[in-house]
């Protein structure tokens, strides 16, 4: 594959979706409310694919490594997530507010 094709292509993930009024609009499992961020967070962790589809039996195991797969073709996109959902995050960010006084 040529680089001016390689830049057009975009790889679809068949078991991942970014839907209005889910999970604040992060990518999910299809079907679900299970964030892409959160398995990434699980696998760094140490947890295998085995263990996260015990976690969440509802799950399979080609729609974890698809979330996985669209982590690291997102990984900028995701690692900013993974950074706003900490709480240090947010109270940094909301500390100049009334109600935290």
């Amino acid at each position: 594959m040529s680089l001016a094709t390689e830049k057009s292509y975009k790889l679809k993930h068949l078991y991942v979706e970014i839907k209005k009024g889910v999970c604040g609009g992060e990518p999910v499992i299809k079907g679900t409310r299970i964030s892409v961020s959160l398995i990434v967070e699980l696998e760094q962790l140490g947890h295998s694919v085995d263990e996260i589809v015990s976690m969440y039996p509802h799950i399979t195991h080609a729609q974890v490594y698809d979330a996985m797969s669209y982590y690291y073709d997102h990984k900028a996109e995701i690692d900013r997530l993974t950074e706003e959902n900490k709480e240090a995050y947010w109270l940094e960010k909301t500390k100049a507010e009334a109600w935290r006084k």
